[in-house]
């Protein structure tokens, strides 16, 4: 059995002294694992870093073992953001949630997807509405998606700018407004492809995705969000803090 594809490494764990048992998200082969013999010597090293996007190969005897990948470098993700603590947040919090796609299942527009959070992670304008629409999208292939087509309340697809915490569905402004301190805020670059995300819309949308990512997948294995994506948005909201500060008077 073997296959060759791309895919971005997801989970590296050490094997002894010298492997590594690497876990991808592939373009046409879903989460796979594999054993990387010599991961984690100097050359290989490099490689074996979060959020790379690497060429593998993968072999095994019987379709339902563990088998070994070779691997080849793409793109080096990491060691372009070293430097950039929100980008590197972002790498550890979108692997640490691809890892709850099911095991060898295909999910190829989520692996491109994250293919383009990744490639945008040097325009801090653009990264952070990606991931938030990632979420939305694991969501959606986990079978937990939300309908924002309509008012749950009203059936009208007009000024929409809530979502039920409950029923996952959108809620307009004038139906919503009895209840808006028990909604959750629905950002408007959720609803249209163009829209400019304010640092509030950001935070919003990853408010809105972690409720449902927390309720509906992690807590009913006992899991929890990815410690990198509480550090993402502490980043993130330091920087929409620093934005709003008025700057100092010069003393003169």
């Amino acid at each position: 059995m073997d296959f060759s594809d791309e895919g971005i490494l997801i989970s590296a764990k050490p094997l002894g002294e010298a492997n590594t048992i690497a876990e991808l998200l592939t373009a046409r082969h879903g989460r796979h694992l594999g054993l990387v013999r010599g991961g984690r010597s100097r050359r290989m090293r490099p490689l074996m870093q979060l959020g790379n996007r690497l060429s593998v190969t993968w072999r095994a005897r019987l379709a339902d073992h563990l088998g070994g990948f070779n691997v080849e470098m793409l793109e080096p993700h990491a060691a372009r953001v070293l430097d950039d603590q929100a980008a590197l947040a972002t790498i550890g919090s979108l692997t640490g949630l691809a890892k709850l796609l099911p095991e060898r299942d295909p999910h190829p527009q989520l692996y491109y997807g994250a293919l383009e959070v990744l490639t945008a992670l040097d325009d801090a304008n653009l990264w952070p509405a990606l991931l938030v629409r990632w979420e939305m999208m694991l969501l959606q292939d986990l079978g937990f998606g939300l309908d924002l087509s309509e008012c749950a309340a009203t059936g009208t697809d007009a000024d929409l700018v809530y979502v039920s915490p409950k029923s996952g569905r959108a809620v307009s402004r004038d139906a919503g407004k009895p209840y808006c301190d028990r909604l959750l805020q629905l950002p408007r670059f959720l609803l249209e492809e163009n829209a400019s995300p304010t640092p509030s819309d950001i935070l919003a949308g990853f408010a809105l995705t972690g409720h449902f990512l927390e309720r509906d997948v992690l807590s009913p294995q006992g899991l929890t969000l990815p410690a990198a994506r509480t550090r993402l948005l502490e980043l993130l909201g330091r920087s929409q803090k620093d934005d709003v500060m008025p700057a100092k008077a010069d003393i003169q």
